[in-house]
């Protein structure tokens, strides 16, 4: 079910957070849901702006395209298609776990670590990082550029 921002509240404390652009998505995304609802909550997935996103690449998928792909995976229970940042999507919900793939150790926002010590939020690094969508994409464009 996709989640307006204006609706986050309804889930306050109730989910286990995972945020990210997931363009492309690609089988270590799905590694990283599972586990995230291995935690024991519902899954709340924080679907990245196109404005973010083209800050590495332009989009491969629009964000609407990325969310209604994500709302259908079966461990991922609400998505929301984020039009603020992360730390305010974190202040709103405020979930039990905020779960991040374990390449995100030591480079998180500060503001968002200030935010889930204050709220009593647990940050979970989960090592399920299989693939990168940077690397998937890179790999992509050599082959464009051999041809």
């Amino acid at each position: 079910m996709i989640v307006p921002t204006s609706g986050l509240g309804a889930y306050r404390g109730r989910a286990t957070m995972v945020d990210g652009g997931f363009d492309p998505l690609h089988h270590g995304h799905s590694a990283y849901f599972e586990a995230a609802a291995a935690l024991g909550l519902p899954v709340l997935c924080n679907v990245s702006s196109d404005e973010y996103v083209a800050l590495k690449h332009p989009p491969v998928l629009a964000q609407a395209e990325r969310g209604v792909l994500i709302d259908a995976i079966r461990w991922i229970d609400y998505t929301h298609l984020s039009s603020v940042p992360t730390a305010e999507v974190l202040r709103l919900l405020a979930p039990r776990h905020y779960a991040k793939g374990a390449d995100w150790r030591g480079r998180l926002p500060d503001e968002e670590l200030a935010i889930c010590a204050e709220g009593g939020i647990e940050v979970v690094y989960l090592d399920t990082v299989l693939a990168s969508a940077s690397a998937i994409l890179e790999r992509y464009a050599g082959r464009e550029r051999a041809r």
